[in-house]
């Protein structure tokens, strides 16, 4: 079932997504009910995903590989598997991989991204957010845009592909700025106006407000839970999201854009009282047409009171 499926998907996506140089997309998303994984194509490669259960023993995910790489001709070699945990407390669900710090090259329309297919559960791109660089990029033009919780800098990329006049990339990963850099060098995108802050975000920003300074566009897409070894609670997004988004409104500028992300799978935006302009959920136009999970990511662009500037 699984085999067929996935054939099928490909020959319907493949060729409409080679016009458009994309070569990262989604073939399979947990369609059939009896086979709880993803399959996603990295540029010749597969990436096959399976959530974890009980009635899945140690051979089930080899097995389901074999299918799909037989189906799509794709060798061994290129097969890349991974088991995802399905909820939070469940132990590690992090941990790397493997160390073998190699990376590929693929594209995303007129862009190429840097990811690495064996060495953690994620690869250094989310194919689900390709729309939403695209959105970032077209409101880019002559802005000061700040990326936060930046993983490997993607939005960043697009926000310079666009034509933002300075960019800030924060993220507490030493690794994940010098790839940011290289995603930047990648796109020939870097110079002195690219500013790359190894940083707890929430710490940036408070530092940021006392200082006045201040951004035209700010993407945040936080994780779901994360710790921090001086606080006991760590960072939970459907608790905190509303003080995280209260901080980002005090560094955006009148008439200024944030957009903001998650892809907790449960959700419940409180937006109350954080005095904004204007709030829209944009997800529908930010998921791709390979997603079947329509809320792989959910999404909201908020504008700040005052004149655009």
């Amino acid at each position: 079932m699984l085999a067929n499926r996935v054939r099928k998907r490909f020959a319907h996506l493949q060729k409409r997504f080679a016009r458009d140089n994309i070569d990262c997309f989604r073939l399979y998303d947990r369609d059939i009910p009896e086979v709880r994984a993803v399959v996603d194509w990295f540029a010749g490669h597969l990436v096959i995903a399976e959530y974890v259960r009980l009635q899945t023993g140690p051979e089930w995910l080899p097995a389901m590989a074999e299918a799909v790489g037989t189906a799509l001709n794709v060798p061994p070699e290129r097969r890349h598997l991974r088991r995802r945990a399905t909820g939070h407390g469940e132990g590690p669900r992090y941990a790397p991989l493997g160390q073998t710090g190699r990376r590929i090259a693929v594209n995303e329309r007129e862009m190429r991204f840097l990811v690495n297919l064996d060495d953690r559960l994620d690869t250094g791109l989310f194919p689900d957010h390709r729309d939403t660089r695209s959105m970032v990029r077209s409101m880019a033009y002559g802005a000061d845009f700040l990326n936060l919780y930046a993983y490997t800098g993607s939005f960043t990329c697009a926000a310079a592909a666009g034509g933002a006049r300075t960019t800030v990339t924060v993220d507490r990963s030493s690794t994940y700025m010098d790839w940011t850099r290289d995603n930047l060098e990648l796109n020939r995108l870097w110079s002195d106006k690219h500013r790359l802050v190894r940083a707890d975000t929430l710490d940036f920003l408070d530092r940021a407000r006392l200082e006045g300074r201040l951004w035209d566009l700010v993407f945040v897409d936080p994780p779901s839970f994360s710790h921090r070894k001086d606080e006991g609670t760590g960072f939970d997004v459907s608790r905190d999201h509303p003080s995280l988004l209260r901080r980002v409104l005090a560094i955006t500028r009148p008439g200024g854009t944030i957009v903001f992300s998650t892809n907790h799978q449960r959700f419940e935006p409180h937006f109350e009282g954080l005095g904004v302009g204007s709030l829209e959920d944009i997800t529908d136009a930010t998921v791709p047409e390979d997603y079947r999970n329509r809320q792989i990511h959910r999404c909201w662009r908020i504008r700040t009171r005052g004149p655009a500037t």
